[in-house]
């Protein structure tokens, strides 16, 4: 009976190794999974800040204009959104991170989280290039700009088609663009929840 006890105390405390390692290497602050979700969401919050500044700094010679345009404010709108999803992912990476006691499936809900975020994500985008492109349409029948009265110029079949070429594009493009950046890092840490044993 000892001898029975001893076993099952020997695999309970290889169990609990076992999962400490992984806890350690899924949340190590520099190189884990976690740690690389985070410099991603923290990167698009960055750069989702600065574009609008650069744009604004770039017409700085004619500001009133662009403070007035509905293609300017659009796309305020636009990085707004992103920081607002990258901000509340980056809330939930973070969650994962300092959470010691956390469980296998508290991480594996965290991760499904993530994934349903960026299906959403990769939809959302699709949607704002196609309201993108009718803006780019519309616009020039009530604000002028010298750009958008240049492209109007050009034959319905070239804009058509470019719109088409960019729509396209931006499918294949943005969704490998996400799985690159934080598909990867996802499965990982899904494939490291399935190396955790049940203690």
């Amino acid at each position: 009976m000892e001898l029975d006890d001893l076993k099952q105390t020997w695999k309970q405390s290889e169990v609990k190794n076992l999962n400490t390692d992984i806890m350690k290497l899924i949340q190590h602050k520099s190189y884990g999974p976690i740690a690389a979700l985070k410099r991603e969401f923290r990167k698009q919050i960055i750069v989702m800040m600065i574009l609008p500044v650069m744009l604004i700094l770039t017409n700085a010679d004619d500001i009133s204009r662009v403070l007035t345009s509905v293609m300017f404010w659009s796309y305020v709108a636009f990085c707004l959104g992103i920081i607002v999803f990258a901000w509340y992912n980056y809330r939930i990476v973070k969650k994962m991170e300092v959470m010691d006691g956390m469980v296998k499936s508290n991480i594996e809900q965290q991760v499904n989280i993530l994934e349903t975020r960026l299906k959403w994500k990769v939809i959302a985008l699709r949607i704002v290039l196609l309201y993108f492109i009718l803006l780019t349409e519309i616009v020039p029948y009530f604000q002028h700009y010298r750009m958008l009265d240049k492209w109007h110029s050009l034959s319905p079949v070239i804009r058509f088609g470019s719109y088409a070429a960019l729509l396209l594009l931006q499918y294949f493009l943005s969704a490998k663009v996400i799985r690159r950046k934080f598909g990867t890092h996802l499965n990982y840490l899904k494939d490291l929840m399935r190396e955790m044993q049940v203690e």
